[in-house]
């Protein structure tokens, strides 16, 4: 299997696009997500997404703030303690985007429906309420009978919704730890990334870590996104931050409440891309920017201990380059 490391500048021109369907992965607004590719995504000006998210996040707050989302479907669109995310709300709000709601269990069932491959999933949840009866797609009709129409069990008889499957054009996944191949090992909460990596016709892994495919093979009921569904892996440390990724670092919340605030108007977020977004290039200035403080700060983390196991097959920065190199012939 050939080497499929890949800088995150070249991964977001070559797998991104304006008015693509994309799915980015993967925990609570507060935990992991690919956070980095978002903001590489805005620095590029991508445009007219179709954005669909378990859960909202810092991500999809930015890119929402800078007008890059034309729909949005999801699970859960807050930022729990740091408050409701406050770009994504000014991109709804002033009609730049439009959101589709759906429950996490549905969210869930339809990732699992695009993974199996499979034209519709029954919906046992979001029906005969208005998360059924109420779409964006379709606001004028009320009841609406197209976003989950009524199906009936051919056993029993009983009627339930019909939910569409979730099959993403683009994924950009975050993960613990993969080798150069695209075998990856998630620690803490999966949200349904092992879904969205069957799911998705390109998929891209963000990994905090690289790690010699040994390791994978050592772990191999662990290893829940295989090389064969993977297109490219981004090496990217902090590549949640200000989100946490467990094992290696906690949130950084004065960064995170800073953030959303930043995100409320149009001046505030140009003045926060000029500094966030535009004001870096590569993983050291990144890490220099964080700021040597901060980042002793969120990885003196209490789940430290998780990566215990793979510390040994972890590469260096310095070894990681040299597969870079490779991986461009």
């Amino acid at each position: 299997m050939r080497n499929k490391l890949i800088s995150l500048q070249e991964a977001v021109a070559a797998y991104t696009w304006d008015g693509m369907t994309y799915c980015n992965g993967a925990a609570l607004p507060v935990g992991s997500d690919s956070i980095v590719f978002g903001v590489e995504m805005a620095r590029q000006g991508r445009k007219d997404l179709n954005v669909i998210c378990h859960c909202g996040s810092q991500q999809v707050n930015l890119l929402g703030a800078v007008g890059a989302i034309r729909r949005v479907e999801v699970g859960f669109s807050g930022l729990e303690v740091y408050g409701f995310a406050a770009g994504l709300n000014r991109a709804v709000t002033s009609g730049k985007t439009q959101i589709e709601d759906y429950s996490n269990g549905a969210m869930a069932m339809r990732l699992f429906g695009g993974a199996m491959n499979w034209p519709f999933v029954p919906a046992t949840v979001n029906t005969f309420n208005d998360q059924q009866y109420c779409s964006c797609d379709e606001p004028d009709q009320y009841p609406c009978s197209k976003k989950i129409p009524l199906i009936t069990d051919p056993f029993t008889g009983k009627q339930y919704g019909a939910f569409r499957t979730i099959r993403p054009e683009v994924a950009a996944i975050h993960v613990t730890m993969a080798d150069i191949h695209g075998n990856a090992i998630m620690l803490g909460t999966e949200w349904n990334r092992f879904e969205m990596s069957r799911a998705s016709e390109k998929v891209v892994l963000v990994a905090d870590r690289i790690v010699d495919t040994d390791c994978m093979r050592q772990y191999p009921n662990l290893v829940r996104i295989i090389g064969e569904v993977v297109d490219a892996v981004v090496y990217w440390p902090f590549a949640s931050y200000p989100q946490a990724s467990c094992g290696l670092y906690d949130s950084d919340e004065e960064q995170m409440f800073y953030m959303n605030k930043m995100m409320k108007t149009e001046a505030d977020t140009e003045t926060f891309c000029q500094t966030w977004v535009h004001g870096w290039h590569t993983r050291e200035e990144y890490q220099a920017l964080i700021g040597r403080e901060k980042i002793d700060k969120i990885t003196d983390t209490a789940t430290a201990f998780l990566l215990d196991p793979y510390r040994k097959w972890i590469k260096t920065d310095a070894e990681v380059e040299e597969l870079e190199k490779d991986a461009r012939g």
